[in-house]
């Protein structure tokens, strides 16, 4: 299978992490969902993600079912129960829809588990060897925030459609897909005054370094406010920000997230494109709906970020935000939660040279979600 390098020509090697765990990237996201048949069709359909393997009652798995789509790097998981009660059950009551396993291409699982779980780490899988005609995977893996996992994805010696106990799924619906690339990074919301223990979890666990580190003074609007960090794999192929809630005058979208979600887990799923203008056509289209800023945003954009090869009017049409940092600039937008719960969203970001995380938009971002959150009467 192809997994996640594409984001090698954007990898900024981060000298500060001990790259002991050395990730190759991204292997997959599984989502647990209420039912993943239909989950399936709207990622399919929406968001151009392409079918690719199955596992369900007739491979043998009598406790739960899981659609695996792609696109391009990008591989998501999607995974229902197929009875009452067991933990599947108990965690899409708890938490609605959501990720539960950020799976980690490495080249040794084995290895990877026991430099995490010797620095602390608690682990969720012994490594664990499964196989079938395709050859075989090495698995194993570890607890991080909330109930959310890590496994370790050994799968050199592996040539099937995705894992032992998976056939090809082969739907005749298909829709082309519309330019996402890999996964650039995936945010955490963690709970009052944990930040800094995740933090430290992924740098003496994982051997993760901070890139950046943005306080309530960066981060706030007149109402609400939160903090966050951002660390990093010693190859920068992996990204995760880290957000808590800070104290303002109303409830932030991380407090509105915990609520909602009832914990700490993952927040948004960022994906990268080569061209947001097309993408982002495309998605709305397909009934994806997006956070919208107020024109005035545009009026002085470009006196903050300078020029850019894009014109603005299709940037303003759409909704696009723009930032720009020492090493380039970026292009990003964000989707209303995709969930009924206000849990879950993505950001779709094209980076024309910019390593950062859209600093300069965090204002506008932060009101636009001030007004949905009005809506929905929990801001």
């Amino acid at each position: 299978m192809s997994v996640d390098t594409s984001s090698l020509n954007l990898e900024k090697v981060v000298p500060q992490a001990e790259d002991f765990l050395p990730i190759l990237g991204t292997d997959f996201v599984e989502l647990y969902v209420g039912n993943a048949k239909q989950a399936a069709l709207y990622y399919m359909h929406c968001w151009g993600f392409q079918p690719v393997a199955y596992r369900g009652l007739e491979t043998g798995s009598k406790d739960a079912v899981s659609y695996v789509l792609r696109q391009d790097k990008i591989t998501l998981v999607l995974t229902s129960p197929l009875t009452s009660g067991g933990p599947i059950n108990a965690h899409i009551d708890a938490h609605g829809d959501g990720v539960k396993v950020v799976a980690l291409w490495v080249d040794d699982a084995t290895k990877s588990w026991e430099e995490t779980t010797k620095r602390g780490g608690e682990s969720c899988l012994k490594p664990e060897v499964r196989e079938d005609e395709n050859g075989k995977v090495v698995f194993s893996g570890i607890h991080t925030y909330g109930e959310t996992l890590h496994i370790f994805v050994e799968r050199k010696d592996y040539n099937g459609p995705f894992l032992p106990g998976y056939k090809a799924w082969n739907p005749e619906f298909r829709t082309p897909e519309v330019g996402l690339k890999y996964i650039d990074h995936m945010v955490g919301n963690v709970g009052w005054n944990e930040m800094n223990k995740w933090c430290e979890f992924y740098a003496k666990v994982m051997g993760f370094a901070q890139l950046v580190s943005f306080d309530d003074k960066d981060i706030s609007t007149e109402y609400t406010a939160l903090m966050s960090k951002v660390m990093s794999n010693g190859n920068g192929r992996i990204k995760f920000p880290i957000n808590e809630p800070a104290e303002g005058r109303k409830k932030s979208q991380i407090e509105e997230y915990i609520d909602f979600y009832n914990g700490a887990g993952v927040q948004h799923i960022a994906v990268a494109t080569d061209n947001i203008i097309e993408t982002v056509t495309a998605l709305k289209a397909r009934g994806v709906e997006f956070l919208t800023v107020p024109n005035t945003y545009y009026e002085t954009v470009l006196d903050r970020v300078g020029e850019i090869d894009e014109d603005l009017e299709p940037l303003q049409k759409l909704g696009i935000l723009i930032d720009r940092d020492d090493e380039g600039y970026l292009l990003q937008i964000f989707t209303k939660p995709i969930l009924d719960r206000p849990t879950m969203f993505f950001e779709i970001i094209q980076r024309k040279g910019a390593q950062s995380f859209g600093k300069g938009n965090f204002k506008a971002l932060f009101e636009a979600i001030e007004r949905e959150q009005e809506m929905r009467g929990t801001l």
